[in-house]
């Protein structure tokens, strides 16, 4: 199969999704002016940069029921979020907090999901996450996109702290299978992290 992604006849969703992955879920908490929650997941997502360290994630297209989509227009606005991993456990209440609902809608009881404070910032962190990323606004790139009714732009944040739970660790190291993390694949699928192996990386000059 080949085909031109200007082309009239070409597919116009789902190919890309299916074959660039897996992609990692921003779960992305903000909050408005007004100081209301809102959380969402975003499989156009990242780490970017160790020194500062910075994430990122694309919004893509607008708020279903018209204006910026929420978590862009809290970060525009207040500079603040927060990325909670999804996992497997949480899976459900990921899905459910995908929901395109209206404006001021708290997508953390629509899920039933509890709040835990953040330390540098103050959008809330969802509680049974092992890990949040706490992060402030570093800049927004505005992409290539159809046209001003259909944007694309993608936030970058400086991370400001982080949050690991304890058992999640082995010998002092980040156990990936015990963060148990769920990513996105194409269409409705998602997959679990449930495979590790390890290589080592290669140095120049290479040992003989």
């Amino acid at each position: 199969m080949f085909y031109r992604p200007d082309a009239p006849d070409a597919p116009r969703t789902g190919i890309l999704n299916a074959i660039v992955l897996p992609r990692p879920i921003g779960w992305i908490s903000t909050l408005d002016e007004a100081g209301r929650a809102n959380l969402a997941p975003y499989s156009f997502f990242n780490a970017v940069a160790y020194r500062p360290p910075q994430v990122m994630f694309a919004a893509t297209g607008p708020h279903e029921r018209g204006g910026f989509k929420d978590s862009f227009a809290n970060i525009a606005a207040t500079r603040e979020f927060v990325v909670n991993l999804a996992t497997w456990e949480l899976r459900e209440a990921v899905n459910a907090s995908s929901i395109a609902a209206p404006h001021g809608f708290d997508e953390f009881e629509h899920a039933g999901l509890g709040k835990l404070p953040a330390t540098t910032v103050k959008p809330w962190r969802v509680a049974g996450s092992p890990v949040h990323l706490e992060c402030v606004l570093s800049q927004i790139v505005e992409l290539e996109s159809p046209g001003p009714d259909q944007p694309a732009r993608m936030v970058i944040g400086r991370v400001t702290g982080v949050h690991i739970a304890d058992e999640v660790f082995v010998d002092g190291k980040v156990d990936p299978l015990r963060l148990d993390a769920i990513t996105r694949l194409g269409y409705n699928q998602y997959a679990r992290v449930r495979d590790v192996f390890a290589m080592t990386r290669p140095k120049w000059p290479q040992d003989n």
